[in-house]
């Protein structure tokens, strides 16, 4: 027997922890997802192994190599163009030639894969999908069965109006060879779209088998976060790198802690990690390998890559951090905050609620962070200063935040005062500009727009 598994998702809707790495990836208790769904199907007797790659495939391959550290045996396809998820398996099709379990590498699960595969050889199935009861089945592709677990019909992400079942498709599937002979070759094939409903019409014995245990797909940073808390509270069955000691927690090779009376469980502490006196570590917290909490540094329900730092004072509550981040003296990070690789925040910063900062950010000392920094390279520092607001055109100032202060400014001064406005040559000037014209006008305000003209001549019309 043995298992595909599909390691091609981007992961867009993590970014920015997937801005440098293929979601499978994506580290859970600090071992990448794909390696517990690794760890799940060896422990159900399966040790050939096929990956399907697509994005940053060599990133996999590196990490993996051949499977022998894990004691399994790991090939490799990867998808030059989009193929779809059938047609990712089409091109293992040389690799197959018995039945085969297809399972995802970017989704957490403990399922009794053996009760499956079982299920499966007893109905003479040519394929079955491995079901799960859901509480909202509205992102899924929903199923239901017969007594018997023959499939009857399909429903892919429905509508509240639609639902008729709340089992779902889970992406693990046990799978006959004959199956390949009605996947076209060379183009996008979708299981749950086009083959598996093909099949249907066509008669072929498809059975769904509801599963009991875990299972989380992690396609956003709310469900990888969750995800993380549900292997610390040991709802699903894997293992964490490292020793387990009291008050559930994990301390692997080489951390330095001087007692453990500053790590509140559940937590995860990875290799080589560095607390001084005076650090903590409060409850559902994941520290990557050589991380280093020095004195006074607090972080909770958090999840850290690699080799983070963090200064004396800063504290760290309900966030990720990728690899390589920096967050130094008394900077403060928000519930829901994600920040990607190599980024810095420097001292006293504060990083609001859900705010996402990508890969190399630096965030200046001091600056107050509210929205989230894909494209610029540096957060701001402060836009109101003693010669009024500064700040990068179209980064700091947009022209909804002239408008918003604009109408600020108009209740203050109060309706039927009037106001002069002028600006440079610059383009930019120009837009902001009608942004604060049109603010100050919705609030009741008159006012005379010189055009173009410096700001001695602004200053000498309202004299």
């Amino acid at each position: 027997m043995k298992a595909v598994v599909m390691a091609g998702g981007q992961g867009t809707r993590l970014r920015p922890l997937t801005s440098n790495q293929p979601k499978p990836m994506v580290p859970v208790v600090n071992k990448p997802t794909i390696q517990h769904i690794l760890e799940l199907v060896q422990r159900h007797g399966i040790n050939e192994v096929v990956m399907t790659l697509a994005f940053l495939p060599r990133l996999i391959r590196n990490y993996f190599g051949d499977g022998s550290s894990l004691g399994m045996r790991i090939d490799y396809t990867v998808e030059e163009t989009p193929a779809g998820t059938a047609g990712s398996i089409r091109l293992a099709k040389d690799l197959l030639d018995d039945t085969f379990l297809v399972i995802s590498g970017d989704a957490l699960t403990d399922f009794d894969l053996s009760s499956v595969l079982s299920f499966h050889k007893e109905r003479e199935a040519a394929v079955t999908i491995a079901l799960k009861t859901v509480a909202n089945p509205l992102e899924f592709g929903v199923v239901i069965v017969d007594e018997e677990g023959r499939i009857q019909r399909f429903l892919e992400k429905p509508g509240w109006g639609q639902v008729f079942s709340d089992t779902v498709n889970t992406g693990i599937y046990v799978i006959e060879p004959e199956v390949f002979d009605h996947i076209p070759e060379g183009q996008p094939y979708d299981f749950s779209h086009e083959l598996f409903p093909k099949l249907f019409e066509m008669g072929k014995p498809l059975y769904g088998m509801v599963c009991e245990g875990y299972w989380q797909d992690i396609g956003s940073l709310e469900q990888y976060l969750q995800a993380n808390r549900d292997a610390l509270d040991g709802k699903v069955r894997l293992t964490p790198p490292g020793v387990r000691l009291r008050g559930n927690i994990w301390v692997a090779q080489g951390a330095s802690l001087d007692t453990l009376d500053d790590v509140e469980g559940p937590a995860v502490i990875g290799e080589n990690v560095r607390m001084e006196s005076g650090s903590k570590v409060l409850s559902h917290t994941v520290l990557g390998a050589n991380t280093v909490l020095r004195c006074g540094a607090q972080v909770r329900d958090s999840v850290f890559g690699e080799n983070v730092y963090l200064a004396p004072g800063a504290t760290v509550e309900g966030a990720v951090l990728g690899n390589a981040v920096e967050v130094h003296e008394n900077a403060h990070l928000s519930e829901g905050v994600v920040v990607g690789d190599r980024s810095i925040i420097g001292r006293n910063a504060v990083v609001a609620n859900n705010v996402k900062i990508y890969p190399f950010k630096n965030i200046d000392p001091g600056s107050t962070v509210r929205s989230s920094i894909v494209w610029e390279t540096r957060g701001p520092s402060t836009l109101f200063g003693h010669n009024g607001v500064r700040g990068l055109a179209n980064v700091d100032v947009t022209p909804e935040m002239a408008m918003r202060l604009a109408m600020s400014y108009g209740t203050l001064v109060g309706k039927g005062s009037y106001v002069a406005t002028s600006r440079d040559t610059h383009q930019a000037s120009r837009v902001l500009k009608r942004a604060i014209i049109s603010g100050l006008n919705s609030t009741g305000v008159n006012v005379r727009d010189l055009t173009t003209a410096p700001l001695a001549v602004n200053r000498f019309d309202i004299k």
